[in-house]
């Protein structure tokens, strides 16, 4: 049962694919209701939640639409095969409704009014066909397992073979796969299935001629550019061929401009090099593993002096986004992925991306980026600059010193305190141990930094001061010293905004309100024609900051 202080915890949240918030004040037609339950369920399941204003900040406004919920429920069963769950709920402010609406069925996208709906802003549009050919194939057999009919085991490299085996009996530790046939090696990885070729083990271990006839696409393309300008690569290099047998080689082609950036950490250099081996390694086996192989397209490496991009086709599997790629793991090919676990290449079939976020961070670059996909492919860029070494070494010092080990979303939202930007929502449980652990600082709602003792390690509490800003009764001093420097002209409310340029309208009145209360300082006139003045009302005087009529505010007690 949804109570009132779900609804409450409900006003500050996102609205996005999964909630939507509808005022509904007297009534929600039946036509809109299908349709946003249907959008919802199309793109996973969520909420909608009627009787609360959608734009922030949000207020409980009341409803007084879907009166008989029960008869709803059951009109949308018998309207869309699904089950919803309807909530009341009476909140002081007034009644809301709340409806979960499950997910559609796996490879399922429902109809209704002859349109896929799906959420676009705050309205309704029809699914792309894009998103409705990635719905249709989660019921689809995974690809890697089925079988390409016209190879024939020929077609598989016999170093690559060797290589595979190998692999697996370092990685289990069963030197008796060092003796096993070759064909039961292969059936017991499951890349043959009753002596057929299955497209994982082409993808694996398929010679060039077979690659080129029976899975071209399996291609990876390598190109390093020294520039930005278009034109032809400085270096290009194709790659066609099992994969087990151009790993290695790709980092090297990686490694061969990998340049150290130093940096000196006391009386020491160190060394960091541009492009890290493991992080690198990483997503490049994601690209090959959680590509979409039906997709004609190769995938490309493109390597620039500082930076690596990565481009896979297919979009990312269904489920994971941008948001969720550290903890959700779907894989596209779990024959191929399963295969390469074997190896040792990768320890689960998932994506692999908190390895790349985690180096990245510990080496002081900017988080893989992923901003640049879409549906139809996952494009990747690792950035190679090392933007601030001291923030490696204090992450290192706190380590030391606490015995401490930060997680992955740790580092994740650290590095998004270091540069001053927002963090995601989904890091949430990170922050607040970081909180705890004092590592940052809340200043204000929304607005963290890093811990006065990280810019003690630096040296520079100077650079705390500036970037946590003054706290609220210094910023009330240097308000209540303008307001005595303009002595008869008094001052009005722009300048004191100018005082303080950091703070919006409404903290800037909330402070000179506070001053007012404690006495400090006085208004005198209306509207245009205000003007603050030092010391408290005189007695007898109007208190223009309350209206006639209006209950003045208590004194606070001294």
């Amino acid at each position: 049962m949804t109570t009132v202080e779900d609804i409450d915890h409900l006003l500050g949240a996102r609205e996005d694919e999964r909630l939507e918030f509808k005022e509904a004040k007297t009534s929600f037609s039946a036509h809109d209701l299908v349709r946003y339950v249907v959008a919802l369920a199309n793109e996973g399941g969520g909420r909608l939640v009627l009787g609360v204003s959608p734009k922030i900040p949000r207020r409980v406004v009341g409803s007084a639409g879907l009166r008989d919920l029960q008869g709803t429920v059951h009109s949308l069963l018998q309207r869309i095969g699904l089950r919803v769950e309807a909530d009341e709920v009476a909140h002081p402010n007034g009644r809301v409704v709340v409806l979960r609406v499950p997910s559609r069925p796996v490879g399922t996208p429902i109809a209704v009014d002859g349109s896929y709906w799906m959420r676009a802003g705050e309205s309704l549009t029809g699914m792309t066909p894009d998103m409705l050919r990635r719905i249709f194939d989660e019921g689809a057999p995974d690809f890697s397992a089925s079988i390409c009919p016209a190879a024939i085991d020929d077609g598989l490299d016999p170093t690559a073979v060797d290589r595979f085996r190998a692999l697996w009996s370092r990685k289990s530790g069963n030197v008796a796969l060092r003796q096993v046939p070759s064909e039961q090696l292969l059936e017991d990885a499951g890349l043959l299935d009753n002596g057929r070729v299955t497209f994982a083990a082409l993808i694996l271990l398929g010679t060039a001629k077979a690659l080129r006839r029976h899975l071209p696409q399996a291609e990876i393309v390598f190109e390093y550019r020294s520039t930005e300008e278009p034109g032809a690569a400085n270096q290009r290099v194709e790659l066609r061929q099992g994969f087990l047998t151009v790993f290695d080689e790709l980092w090297r082609l990686v490694n061969l401009r990998n340049d150290l950036q130093h940096f000196r950490d006391g009386l020491f250099v160190r060394d960091v090099p541009t492009f890290n081996e493991a992080a690198s390694r990483e997503a490049i086996l994601n690209a090959v593993c959680h590509r979409d192989y039906r997709h004609g397209g190769s995938v490309w490496i493109r390597q620039f002096p500082r930076r690596l991009e990565i481009e896979s086709p297919g979009g990312f599997p269904e489920g994971v986004t941008t948001e969720n790629i550290l903890y959700r793991q779907h894989p596209r090919n779990r024959r191929l992925a399963e295969a390469l676990a074997r190896c040792g290449f990768v320890e689960r079939a998932g994506q692999g991306a908190d390895l790349m976020f985690r180096e990245c961070v510990r080496e002081g670059k900017a988080l893989p980026d992923y901003h640049r996909s879409d549906a139809s492919a996952v494009s990747l860029t690792l950035h190679g600059q090392v933007r601030d070494p001291r923030f490696i070494r204090f992450l290192e010092r706190i380590a030391e010193e606490t015995g401490e080990s930060f997680s992955v979303p740790d580092l994740v939202a650290l590095a998004y305190v270091h540069d001053g930007e927002p963090v995601p929502e989904h890091l949430a449980r990170a922050v607040k141990r970081l909180l705890a652990s004092a590592v940052i600082e809340q200043v204000s709602r929304g607005k963290l930094v890093l811990s006065r003792r990280f810019y003690r390690f630096l040296r520079r509490p100077g650079e705390y001061t500036r970037k946590r800003g003054l706290d609220h009764e210094t910023n009330k001093e240097l308000l209540l010293a303008h307001v005595v420097s303009a002595g008869a002209e008094g001052t009005r409310m722009e300048e004191l905004q100018q005082v303080l340029p950091s703070k919006t309208r409404a903290q800037v009145k909330h402070m000179i309100r506070e001053l007012r209360d404690e006495e400090r300082v006085h208004l005198v006139g209306q509207r245009r024609a205000a003007r603050w003045f030092a010391g408290a009302a005189p007695a007898g005087g109007l208190d223009t900051t309350n209206p006639p009529g209006a209950k003045p505010k208590p004194k606070p007690k001294r």
